[in-house]
C-alpha cells in the first residue's frame, strides 16, 4: 500500500493496491479488515473509489465567505482540498452528490474543517438536502443537461402567504444557471420568511427519438434553469396530477373545436410543419354563451400542449408580459374576457383599454415580423363589443364558436359528468334527461348534476337515479333564460274545454317538429315558423300559450308587445334582436308574443309611429331574414287582426292565423264540467246552463260560475254547496260583453 503526501509532506491517504481505494489513515485498519469495502450504505468507512469520494454528511460549523451571497453560500458542497484532488474536482464547478434516494448538483468549495472524508453542507443546505451523518456520495458533475422548459413546485410546508408571480421571480433569479432534478427541494428568503419547495416535475423543450435515447440514463435528469424556464407552483402534488390529467377529452360535446383548435395552435408552434412561414396564424377568438366551455377549453389545451403558457389579467404589466412570451417561446398567451380589456372605441373607454388594445396590436405585430412561435388565444361571451381592429386578417385570424350543446353534445357531456360518479341510470334514461334540457349549457348540465346528487343526499340515497334528475330539472333552468324566465303556470290541455282544433294545430307547428323532424324532411318541407290567434277576449288564447308551455316542456319566452319599447333611440329595436337571439340559444323554444297588435301595427295607419314601424321592420327580419329563426316558434296573440301589417302575416312568417270564436254550446259544455268538478253542486242543470249562456266567451262562463259560488256565500258563510237557483242570479249579473261590431270585424276579416 502506497502513500500518497499532502502538502505539508505528511502521509494523509493510503492508496490500497488490491481494491484500488484511497482512504485515510485513520481508516487504514477498518479498510484491511473490509476490503473490497462495501459500495452500500451500509459501510463501515469513507473512502475515494474511482474519482468518487464515499464519505459522510456534516454540518460546516463556519459560516461566512467573503464575496458570496448567501443564496449562493448555502448551494455549496465543501470538501477537503486533498479530496478535491482525488475526485479531479475544481473549485467553483459543480458536483454532484448523491445517495440511494436523491441526488443534488452543489458548487465545490474547499474546506480544512472536519474530516478529509466530511462532506459539509451548511445549515440552510441541510434542511433542504441530506441529514447529518447521511452516507453519500461525490463524483464529477458529468451530465447531459438540458435546458428546463417548466419546473413545477410544491411548498413543503403550510404558507401563508400569496403564491404570486413576483415568488416565481424570485425564485428564477435565485436559481438562475443551477441545476436541477425530480426531487430536489429548493429555498428562498421571501419578506422576512425562509420558503422551501420540492420539485415535482420538470418539463422540457420537445426531442425526437433519437435524442431521448441517447439522453437516457439510470440516473437522475438533471434540467438546467435558463432565463427561458418558466415556474409553476401547485399547493400539493395531488393538485398537480389532477390537472395533468384533465384531458381534452374529458371536454364532453366539442370535440371538432377543440380538434380545429389543436391544428391552428400546433401550425403555430411548430409542432406540425406548415406550408409556408407567412401562411400561418397566430391568434383565435373562442366565443359563445357564457359557461359554454371557453375558459374550460382554453385551460385543458395549456394543460396538454407543451408550451409556455402565459395568462393575462386586468392587472399585468403587459410590456413585460408579452417580453417574457416571446423570450420564453414556444408560449401560448391566454386573454380571457377580451371584451372587456379591447372593447370598441368610444368616447367612453378609459386609457388601460386604450394602452391594452394598442399592447396588443404590437404584440401581434412583433410576432408576424419576427415569425416566432407564440399564439394568442382570447375568450369572449360579447365578440360583437371587440375592438375591430384586433379582430382582422394577423390579428385574431380564426373566429370558432363554441355552442350551446345539442342533444347529443348533452348526452356527451352529461355521460363524462356522471363517469365516475356512484349512479343507476340506465342509457335510455340518460338520453332522455339529455333530450328535455333545452338549451342547457356545460355549466348548467353541471348545476343540474349537482342539484341530482343533492337531492340524494337528502333523501340518503348512495346513487343517483333517473328521480333525482326529475327533481334537479324543476330547480335548474338555462341560465341564459334566467334574464327572460317566467314562472309557467301548471296549466295542460285537459284544463282547457273544447278547442280541439287549435290544439292540433299547435302541436303540429310546435311539438311535431321536434318529436317527428323525418317526417318533415321525408316530405320536402319544413315546418310553420309561426302561429296567429285571433277572437274576441276572454276566449281562451293566452290560457292555451299557457298549457303549450306547460305540455311541451320547451324553453318558453313571453313578451308583452308595448314592453318592447323604449324612449331611447335604437334601444326598441336591440331589445327584439336579444328576444330573438336568447330564443336561438336555448332552442327548441317558443316565444309568445300578447297582444302583438301594439307592436306589429299597421305601418301605413296614422296611428303608427317611427319607433313602432322600426320595431316592425325588426321583427320581420327576425321572423323571415338572413339570420335562420332555427328551432324557434313564434306564438302571437290579439283581439284585433286587422290591425296588424300584412307583411307580418304572409306565409313565412305568421303561417298558421287561427280564429279563436266563442265557445259553441260543445264547447261551454266543457267549460261547464270542467270548473264545476271543481265545486260542491247540487240539482245542477248543464243543458240549461248551456243554453242560457249563448254569447258568452270562456272568461264569461268562468265568473258566471264563479259569482255563483259567491251568491251561495252571500246566503250563507257555511253554504256547503252551490245550486241551480245561484247559477241562474249569476246569470243576470254576468252578461255578454263581446260587441257586436267586433264579431263582424272577424266575420269580414275571415272573408
Amino acid at each position: 500500500m502506497t502513500s500518497p503526501k499532502n502538502k505539508k509532506g505528511s502521509t494523509s491517504w493510503f492508496l490500497c493496491e488490491k481494491c484500488n481505494c484511497s482512504v485515510t489513515q485513520s481508516d487504514k485498519e477498518r479498510h484491511f479488515a473490509d476490503c473490497p469495502p462495501d459500495l452500500t450504505t451500509s459501510r463501515t468507512h469513507n473512502f475515494v473509489l474511482g474519482a468518487t469520494l464515499y464519505g459522510t454528511v456534516d454540518l460546516k460549523p463556519t459560516e461566512e465567505i467573503k464575496g458570496l451571497t448567501p443564496q449562493d453560500y448555502n448551494n455549496l458542497v465543501f470538501l477537503s482540498q486533498s479530496a478535491i484532488q482525488l475526485c479531479e474536482l475544481c473549485i467553483g464547478e459543480h458536483a454532484l452528490v448523491y445517495d440511494d434516494n436523491q441526488a443534488y448538483a452543489l458548487r465545490v468549495w474547499p474546506t480544512v474543517e472536519k474530516t478529509l472524508t466530511s462532506v459539509l453542507l451548511t445549515k440552510r443546505g441541510l434542511d433542504r438536502t441530506f441529514d447529518i451523518n447521511t452516507l453519500v456520495r461525490v463524483k464529477r458533475f458529468d451530465h447531459n443537461v438540458t435546458a428546463a422548459r417548466q419546473v413545477i413546485l410544491k411548498p413543503l410546508a403550510h404558507c401563508n402567504i400569496e403564491l404570486t408571480h413576483d415568488v416565481n421571480v424570485r425564485i428564477h433569479k435565485a436559481y438562475l444557471r443551477h441545476f436541477l432534478t425530480k426531487g430536489n427541494k429548493i429555498t428562498i428568503f421571501y419578506f422576512g420568511v425562509f420558503l422551501t419547495f420540492e420539485v415535482i416535475d420538470i418539463t422540457q423543450p420537445d426531442k425526437d427519438l433519437v435524442q431521448a435515447l441517447q439522453g437516457a440514463s439510470l440516473e437522475p435528469q438533471f434540467f438546467q434553469v435558463v432565463d427561458s424556464t418558466s415556474w409553476n407552483i401547485f399547493r400539493s402534488e395531488l393538485e398537480y396530477k389532477q390537472k395533468k390529467e384533465r384531458s381534452l377529452l374529458e371536454i364532453g360535446g366539442l370535440d371538432k373545436e377543440i380538434g380545429e383548435i389543436k391544428d391552428i395552435i400546433h401550425i403555430a408552434l411548430g409542432k406540425t410543419k406548415a406550408v409556408s412561414q407567412s401562411l400561418i396564424s397566430h391568434g383565435a377568438l373562442l366565443y359563445g354563451s357564457p359557461g359554454a366551455g371557453k375558459t374550460m377549453v382554453v385551460n385543458a389545451l395549456a394543460n396538454n400542449i407543451d408550451a409556455h403558457v402565459v395568462k393575462i389579467t386586468d392587472g399585468d404589466d403587459l410590456e413585460v408580459t408579452f417580453n417574457e412570451a416571446m423570450k420564453r417561446t414556444p408560449s401560448l398567451i391566454i386573454i380571457d374576457d377580451i371584451d372587456t380589456l379591447c372593447p370598441l372605441r368610444t368616447s367612453r373607454i378609459g386609457d388601460l383599454e386604450k394602452k391594452f388594445t394598442s399592447s396588443l396590436l404590437g404584440f401581434f405585430e412583433q410576432i408576424n415580423s419576427e415569425s416566432a412561435k407564440a399564439f394568442v388565444i382570447a375568450t369572449s361571451n360579447k365578440p360583437d363589443a371587440i375592438d375591430l381592429s384586433v379582430r382582422r386578417c394577423g390579428r385574431f385570424d380564426h373566429e370558432i364558436e363554441i355552442p350551446t350543446p345539442n342533444q347529443s353534445a348533452r348526452y356527451d357531456i352529461l355521460s363524462k359528468l356522471l363517469r365516475n360518479v356512484p349512479q343507476n341510470i340506465g342509457d335510455d334514461e340518460l338520453r332522455d334527461i339529455a333530450n328535455v334540457t333545452h338549451g342547457f349549457v356545460g355549466s348548467d348540465l353541471v348545476l343540474l348534476c349537482a342539484q341530482a346528487a343533492l337531492r340524494a343526499a337528502t333523501l340518503k340515497s348512495n346513487k343517483l337515479c333517473a328521480e333525482h334528475f326529475r327533481f334537479a330539472l324543476t330547480r335548474v333552468n338555462p341560465s341564459a333564460m334566467r334574464e327572460v324566465q317566467i314562472e309557467v303556470p301548471n296549466v295542460k290541455w285537459s284544463d282547457i274545454g273544447g278547442q280541439a282544433d287549435l290544439k292540433l294545430i299547435l302541436r303540429q307547428a310546435v311539438e311535431w317538429p321536434i318529436k317527428h323532424p323525418e317526417s318533415f324532411v321525408r316530405l320536402g318541407i319544413t315546418p310553420p315558423r309561426g302561429v296567429l290567434m285571433f277572437g274576441p277576449p276572454g276566449c281562451s288564447k293566452t290560457m292555451i300559450a299557457k298549457a303549450l308551455a306547460t305540455e311541451s316542456g320547451l324553453n318558453f319566452l313571453s313578451i308583452k308587445g308595448p314592453e318592447l319599447f323604449s324612449k331611447w333611440v335604437g334601444e326598441s329595436e336591440r331589445a327584439v334582436r336579444e328576444v330573438f337571439r336568447k330564443a336561438r340559444q336555448v332552442a327548441p323554444s317558443v316565444i309568445f308574443f300578447d297582444e302583438i297588435d301594439a307592436l306589429g301595427g299597421e305601418r301605413s295607419s296614422g296611428s303608427s309611429t317611427s319607433v313602432q314601424e322600426r320595431v316592425l321592420a325588426q321583427l320581420l327580419t327576425e321572423l323571415d331574414g338572413v339570420t335562420p329563426l332555427g328551432d324557434v316558434t313564434v306564438l302571437a296573440a290579439t283581439n284585433r287582426p286587422d290591425k296588424i301589417d300584412k307583411a307580418l302575416l304572409r306565409p313565412g312568417r305568421l303561417d298558421r292565423i287561427v280564429y279563436v270564436p266563442l265557445p259553441d254550446s260543445d264547447t261551454r259544455r266543457e267549460i261547464f264540467k270542467l270548473k264545476v268538478s271543481k265545486m260542491p253542486v247540487v240539482d245542477v242543470d248543464y243543458e240549461a246552463l248551456v243554453s242560457l249562456t249563448e254569447g258568452y266567451s270562456g272568461a264569461e262562463v268562468n265568473a258566471v260560475c264563479h259569482e255563483a259560488a259567491m251568491n251561495a256565500l252571500e246566503e250563507s258563510l257555511d253554504a256547503q254547496s252551490v245550486e241551480m237557483r245561484h247559477f241562474v242570479r249569476a246569470l243576470q249579473l254576468v252578461t255578454p260583453r263581446t260587441p257586436v261590431a267586433l264579431l263582424t270585424i272577424y266575420k269580414n276579416y275571415l272573408k
